[in-house]
């Protein structure tokens, strides 16, 4: 190996630790932080945050990547050039101290929006969005963009991604999700999802999310759980070190329940990527859409299906037995199943969820374009929601501060919730193939089998391949919506007895 590489290498480890600090100081933040700490973290943030920054785009780094060249048949290290260079490249547009205010601004954003949802006052936090929405679309001037800015943002997760192309996606998803919703409308069979909301206590809700983390295969030796106000998963130290959390309502099972499940596939993406390319491209997941796919097939595909909870569901009714008691397998599948337009994106069905995604990206690409303001957003948001999903938000709380994501300054990360679904649909349509006998395994409590399949067709790959040639890879077409319209037609034709 070249000794121009290894030196890039070494180079591109020491950015990615860097960043794994941010990471941590990150997670501290959303989870055991003084709250009086904020602008001392605020400030952390920025300085680390300069210094991934400085680092990357210095000329020593660009200088080694010119003359570190790779075998052809090396793929290693040809994912890692081709990598290093796109974050090069584009990194090398924005300016150090507009990365550095990024930072500082997303983490006093972050704060400000917490608690702005509490009092459910999006004002209070309207100054902090109005602010990154502004960085935001210095971003996308610097990094430049074809046709809109949104496309240069949305880039950031999923590389290569068109707005325009995801409008037309789902714009084609809509039709079918609303045809299907208005099926389930007018049958006759409907699940009684109240059995959810019954007294579950948090003490009991922590130990289950534990066992249903260990029953998917999360290695509690390489990663822990923990409690914040948005759940989310991070890596600290490569795949040694994967932490999610959680939160919990006693009268709403389902929030920690699949909320754990959700991040549990984030997780189990982030270990199974291969230690020994740790803080290299190679070591690191493909985009956030095939991240999405992941935590979305976990907590859906697997965690709301019949066949996992034939084995768990009497473990279940012994935990709960005040809420459970009178509760069969058949009307608790229903109850985790049931299809109702729903304020809270994140205990949404899976059928309605998608509609949630689109109407953030709208919003998104109207703010990054100018088309509304800042404080435009809840009457826009609120105007969506009633036309599109059929339920107005009472306040703000429930509105448009239900999401971390805007305080994050994550303008763009949305519509990968979206790309999640459709990729999940696919690749386990082809882990079916691959696993007749999948939900039999499944109903014997082996989630193994399917661990070990995503580790060997996704996980290894690291960013081996772009999302739409690992699909194709993978299931031999490209990326479309059937697999999943075929998914939810299937399941809840079923259920509803269509």
């Amino acid at each position: 190996m070249p000794n121009t590489y290894l030196k890039l290498m070494d180079r591109v480890k020491d950015i990615g630790r860097l960043g794994a600090v941010e990471q941590l100081l990150d997670w501290d933040q959303e989870t055991y932080m003084p709250k009086h700490g904020i602008q001392a973290r605020a400030e952390q943030m920025s300085v680390l945050a300069g210094l991934v920054h400085e680092r990357l785009v210095a000329d020593e780094t660009r200088a080694l990547l010119d003359d570190a060249q790779a075998a052809p048949d090396d793929f290693v290290a040809l994912t890692n050039l081709r990598e290093t260079r796109r974050a090069l490249d584009r990194a090398a547009n924005v300016p150090t101290d507009l990365v550095r205010e990024i930072a500082r601004s997303a983490s006093l954003a972050k704060d400000a929006w917490a608690i702005a949802r509490t009092r459910s006052a999006f004002n209070e936090f309207a100054p902090h969005l109005a602010k990154l929405v502004d960085l935001k679309k210095q971003v996308a001037d610097h990094i430049g963009y074809e046709t809109e800015p949104y496309d240069a943002l949305l880039d950031e997760f999923e590389p290569g991604a068109k707005s325009a192309d995801i409008a037309t996606l789902f714009d084609q998803l809509r039709v079918a999700t609303v045809d299907l919703l208005k099926r389930i409308e007018g049958a006759s069979a409907k699940p009684d999802p109240s059995i959810l909301t019954r007294d579950y206590p948090t003490e009991q809700q922590a130990f289950l999310s534990r066992k249903m983390a260990a029953a998917f295969g999360f290695d509690f030796d390489r990663g822990r759980t923990d409690v914040s106000v948005h759940p989310f998963c991070t890596t600290i130290g490569g795949s040694g070190d994967v932490r999610i959390t959680t939160r919990f309502s006693e009268q709403l099972l389902s929030s920690s329940l699949f909320g754990t499940m959700h991040e549990v596939g984030h997780a189990l993406y982030e270990q199974g990527l291969r230690s020994e390319h740790a803080f290299t491209p190679m070591g690191d997941a493909v985009s956030l859409g095939i991240h999405e796919s992941q935590s979305r097939m976990w907590e859906n595909m697997i965690g709301r299906s019949k066949a996992f909870w034939s084995f768990h569901f009497d473990a279940l009714k012994k935990r709960f037995p005040g809420a459970l008691a009178d509760v069969s397998l058949d009307a608790f599948y229903g109850a985790i199943n049931a299809v109702k337009p729903s304020l809270i994106r994140i205990e949404a069905d899976e059928l309605t969820y998608n509609l949630h995604i689109i109407v953030r990206f709208e919003i998104e690409r109207a703010l990054i374009s100018s088309a509304i303001s800042v404080d435009d957003v809840p009457a826009a948001w609120n105007g969506k929601m009633t036309s599109s999903i059929g339920v107005t938000p009472p306040d703000d709380r429930d509105g448009c501060l239900q999401d971390i994501h805007w305080s994050m300054g994550a303008l763009g990360y949305f519509p990968t919730y979206t790309l999640g679904n459709l990729y999940a649909a696919q690749f386990f349509d082809q882990a079916k193939i691959d696993l007749p006998d999948l939900f039999d395994r499944l109903a014997r409590n082996d989630q193994r089998s399917l661990l070990d399949w995503l580790r060997t067709n996704i996980h290894a790959h690291g960013r081996r391949f772009r999302a739409g040639e690992l699909v194709e890879r993978v299931t031999g077409k490209p990326l479309t919506i059937e697999p999943f319209v075929n998914y939810v037609t299937e399941k809840f034709s079923d259920i509803y007895n269509l």
